[in-house]
């Protein structure tokens, strides 16, 4: 996921993977939780639910810059 997220921003978007404790696995932007494991079913995200993701980050950075 984080080479999706890489590859659609570089340099745009900080990567960082924090491990977590009793299975955790969440997406936050900014300290913004945009997806959560255990919210979302216990299921990790498949190709479709990242697409969706890099959708919302773009929509976070373009706000950002148009805010500048």
């Amino acid at each position: 996921m984080a080479n999706e997220f890489f590859r659609a921003f570089g340099p745009d978007v900080g990567i960082a993977l924090t491990p977590g404790a009793n299975g955790r696995f969440e997406v936050r932007m900014d300290g913004e939780m945009i997806w959560d494991k255990k919210v979302e079913g216990n299921i990790y995200p498949d190709l479709s639910i990242v697409r969706k993701l890099k959708g919302v980050i773009k929509e976070k950075l373009d706000s950002l810059v148009a805010a500048d």
